[in-house]
């Protein structure tokens, strides 16, 4: 296993120093598989499409725009 070291605000770490119980690396480990997971899922969905970066921001812009406008 390979050793990741990484930066966490002053905050979340004295809540992580509160609560030396708890396995912080477990729960970023954890994380970080969840978002690797949909960012795999992301790739198989995408991989056959024939849309350009610009069609899918347009496509982006309407949905938000649609979206925006049902809730006001």
């Amino acid at each position: 296993m390979v050793n990741v070291t990484f930066a966490v605000p002053e905050e979340l770490h004295e809540v992580m120093r509160r609560h030396p119980e708890i396995k912080w690396s477990e729960i970023a480990r954890k994380a970080m598989w969840e978002y690797a997971q949909k960012l795999e899922l992301m790739e198989r969905i995408t991989s056959g499409s024939g849309l350009s970066e610009k069609d899918v921001l347009e496509l982006d812009k309407k949905v938000k725009a649609e979206v925006s406008g049902r809730y006001r």
